[in-house]
């Protein structure tokens, strides 16, 4: 048997920095850390070689005395906590004690402190976890930490190093992370002599502007809810920005950075139907809540904590998110600059730039004019937009006041003998809508007229300015929520098939759909086992009759075979009813009757989430008075 040796306390840092000094940005987000524990108000990080040559953090904080310089480069030496019962009420950053001496094993250290009340500062060197003692030196209050030649002991680690630009960029995000957690610190950043952040104190919008920029914070929704024991606070942005990935899904829990994927999860819930797939919210907030209700001595590098009571975390932060979401105007704006010299968006389809330059284009060489008593029927411009000649002049009319829609509009009928029933048939069977009802009130700043162009888009005139809507976007929406609110009553309507229909599959799609038997007759499509890889459709959803039974079920067999993960029941039906409403809805290049188009308008306002569809793309663009005129150059 191998002899037992205990190691010695230079092996146990070196482990101990192998996990938590992983790169120089480790070092960085440590120290600076240190730093705000001691309460400084301004932290310099200067940076060399993108950290392996030079790391120096600055603070102007209470300092280090010259007897505790020994200890404060000592493993597991700490003045943040005392004894076991202090680690389930722990209220600084740090609080390990082993941070330092993990630098200090893999580094040559310098610590340089002064505390207030000190004649002059004192220093203490340490080169690869072996120290020469404190001697006096000369400095400011405060602590200056140099770590030069980071893991100059350790090549194996040095290997595994990036290049500057991407060590650099790593600590770039440390430096974000904390700044958005200390607004009100002073943060500066200097690489290779050049200084790249200077963040004077401030708030956290006004932080934000100056990291991510003005539009971003332009486009943020404050959110803020209190309840016993638990503060969330802080800005989410509107759904017309987001990312291609989670990283700018900043969460703090008591000023401390963490990661933690059931918020996370409760994000991207809010956000559902808001983003396109594939694309993330962005979120800067922040928790407060007691200390001893959270855990974070669960990893040495304090980013993941364990909640007392996570459900409740998530509902809280589930629920505020989705009612601000519901008080707030979330129509997308349009950019006629950007529309006009086709520069995208992000996340926008070049397909859409297009539309969207033509009718700015088109627009811009029109000329309008305000109908009185005598120019009623008259046509509002002067000539079609592109690829409309040969239909001639579109005819301007006016859309009744929008209001409630009549009763039963979205209710359950009996089917008649020749299709679906009369509640689906006149708006969800045949792809058209249902006309609205005349002479309710209109809501403020609903369109007061509109007309279809494309085939696909309707343009109308709103108290703001110009409103353009996606006509099959929009009916999607109010499909997708009509029949969702149907599924969870139960009522959706179905029909049977006079003659059942054999649908022919792959092995492991016939075992997918009768497994979800139950699931696929909530949405109205009854299937049976028929033998071999056939499976019999005896009853469909009667708002799909003009769509082939056997289409519809192989679309939906594509959503329940997902790879690699199991999929909730809540999600793929989600999924289901997305593809239903979409299926269900007006196509591009469906033309539309002026009815048709007053109804649509008529009935935007019964869909909660009106200003997306469930795919998340924006059904609508609004054009202010002020942008139209500046682009025809009157402002």
């Amino acid at each position: 048997m191998p002899v037992i040796r205990q190691l010695s306390p230079l092996v146990v840092n070196k482990i101990a920095a192998g996990e938590v000094i992983e790169r120089p940005a480790s070092v960085v987000k440590e120290l600076v850390e240190n730093s705000l524990d001691a309460g400084a108000t301004r932290i310099d990080v200067t940076i060399e070689k993108g950290g392996t040559e030079l790391i120096r953090i600055t603070d102007d904080g209470c300092g280090i005395e010259a007897e505790q310089l020994p200890l404060a480069v000592a493993s597991h030496a700490t003045s943040k906590i005392a004894d076991a019962d202090d680690l389930f009420r722990v209220a600084t950053l740090g609080f390990r004690g082993e941070a330092v001496a993990s630098i200090a094993s893999v580094s040559r250290l310098c610590i340089r402190s002064r505390v207030a009340e000190a004649e002059s500062a004192a220093e203490i060197e340490v080169v690869g976890g072996r120290n020469d003692g404190v001697r006096p030196a000369a400095g400011p209050p405060g602590t200056c930490i140099e770590v030069r030649q980071l893991f100059f002991n350790t090549p194996v680690r040095q290997k595994f190093m990036r290049t500057a630009q991407t060590e650099m960029s790593h600590i770039s995000e440390a430096i974000t992370r904390a700044a958005l957690a200390y607004p009100r610190v002073h943060f500066t950043l200097s690489h290779n002599g050049r200084q790249l952040q200077d963040l004077p104190p401030s708030d956290l919008p006004q932080r934000i502007a100056a990291l991510f920029g003005a539009e971003l914070a332009e486009s943020l929704i404050a959110v803020e809810s209190v309840e016993p024991e638990l503060h969330l606070a802080g800005f989410v942005a509107n759904p017309s920005q987001s990312r291609p990935n989670n990283r700018m899904q900043y969460l703090f829990l008591n000023g401390r950075p963490i990661r933690d994927r059931s918020l996370q999860h409760a994000l991207g819930e809010a956000y559902r139907g808001l983003l396109l797939t594939g694309r993330y919210p962005i979120c800067f907030l922040r928790l407060d809540m007691p200390p001893a209700a959270i855990d974070v001595n669960v990893h040495p590098t304090k980013l993941e904590v364990r909640f007392q009571d996570g459900g409740r975390v998530y509902s809280q932060l589930l629920g505020t998110l989705r009612t601000k979401f519901l008080s707030t105007d979330l129509v997308a704006r349009g950019n006629l600059a950007a529309a006009a010299s086709g520069t995208p968006h992000p996340g926008d389809d070049s397909d859409d730039n297009q539309q969207m330059s033509e009718l700015v284009a088109w627009a811009q060489r029109q000329q309008t004019f305000a109908p009185g008593p005598a120019d009623e029927g008259r046509t509002a411009f002067a000539d079609a937009p592109p690829g409309d000649a040969a239909r001639g002049p579109l005819e301007m009319h006016r859309v009744p006041p929008l209001g409630s829609p009549p009763p039963g509009a979205f209710a359950s009928a009996p089917p008649t003998a020749n299709g679906p029933s009369a509640a689906v048939a006149g708006y969800e069977g045949s792809r058209r809508v249902a006309p609205a009802r005349a002479g309710a009130p209109t809501p403020m700043g609903a369109a007061s007229r509109a007309l279809q162009i494309h085939d696909r888009y309707l343009v109308a005139e709103t108290a703001e300015g110009l409103e353009v809507i996606d006509q099959h976007a929009l009916h999607e929406r109010i499909l997708y929520e009509a029949i969702r609110e149907k599924v969870l009553a139960g009522a959706l309507e179905s029909q049977k098939l006079l003659v059942p229909e054999p649908v022919d599959l792959a092995a492991s799609e016939a075992a997918a759909a009768l497994e979800h038997q139950d699931l696929l007759g909530k949405l109205g499509m009854q299937i049976e086992e028929f033998g071999g890889e056939t499976v019999l459709i005896s009853a469909y959803p009667a708002m799909l009759a003009n769509l082939a039974p056997a289409e519809v079920l192989r679309s939906v067999v594509e959503q329940l075979m997902t790879e690699g993960k199991k999929v909730e029941v809540r999600d793929l039906l989600d999924e289901l009813l997305h593809m239903i409403a979409c299926k269900a809805a007006v196509k591009y290049g469906d033309r539309l009757t002026p009815e048709e188009i007053d109804a649509l308008l008529a009935q935007r306002h019964l869909a909660a989430d009106h200003h997306h569809c469930p795919h998340g793309r924006p059904t609508a663009l609004v054009f202010t008075r002020e942008q139209l005129d500046r682009q025809f150059k009157r402002i």
